[in-house]
């Protein structure tokens, strides 16, 4: 199964965190840094970076190509990576772009401007104003939880590239455990991680989703800590 409603990686990771009427964010899930690592991966696949690994076991993200996406938010990170002083890694990158100025909120604007998300207010212990973002058109993210359901619960060998990612960020990032039933997962646990290794992508892949697979990976494996300072 493919993706057939154009919407950024990101955005569909965002949808999977976001609690469907609430309009917040599910508790456990560190949106934050699997939205950062959705725009890393977004940035690989579309060939605007690269890889390199210098030395053993230290890998670097190298500018590829400075061509727009057309993206706000994804060429504002490209442009990140290609002014910075010194190459980081890819985890580096994960966790600046996690801390990017009203990130939630910029995403969520996006997804309501596609007409599947509405902006809202409302009140915590009465006292303060928070921005809440119900879901009104539910088509887009039954069919990303359709996609990721075929990988997971099936035996298919046909996983496009992005519900490859898709899977491995919510899975690391604390987001599948929101979208599926926790032993219905754990029955499926040796193909999730067939997914999230590699194993189902198929040799057409190429070289390129290879290391994209490696690079998010890596910059997925966020400390437990982390999840403390995750704002809903």
């Amino acid at each position: 199964m493919t993706r057939n409603d154009n919407l950024h990686l990101y955005e569909e990771i965002m949808l999977l965190a976001l609690r469907d009427e609430e309009g917040t964010i599910a508790s456990g899930a560190m949106y934050n840094y699997a939205v950062a690592g959705a725009i890393l991966a977004e940035l690989l696949l579309e060939e605007r970076i690269c890889i390199e690994e210098p030395r053993r076991n230290k890998k670097l993200v190298t500018l590829a190509n400075d061509t727009s996406l057309g993206d706000d938010l994804l060429d504002e990170c490209l442009e990140r990576i290609e002014t910075v002083r010194r190459r980081k890694q890819p985890g580096n990158w994960v966790s600046h772009f996690a801390n990017i100025k009203q990130l939630k909120h910029r995403v969520a604007t996006r997804l309501c401007e596609r007409g599947i998300l509405q902006a809202d207010e409302d009140k915590v212990l009465l006292l303060f104003t928070r921005k809440i973002y119900p879901e009104i058109d539910p088509g887009p993210e039954r069919r990303i939880i359709d996609r990721m359901e075929e990988a997971i619960f099936t035996d298919t060998d046909e996983i496009d590239p992005e519900t490859v990612v898709l899977i491995s960020l919510a899975q690391r990032t604390g987001i599948l455990r929101v979208v599926f039933d926790k032993k219905a997962l754990k029955a499926r646990k040796q193909r999730i991680e067939q997914i999230i290794n590699g194993e189902i992508i198929g040799k057409a892949a190429g070289d390129a989703i290879a290391a994209m697979q490696a690079a998010v990976m890596a910059a997925c494996i966020v400390p437990t800590m982390t999840a403390t300072t995750v704002a809903h």
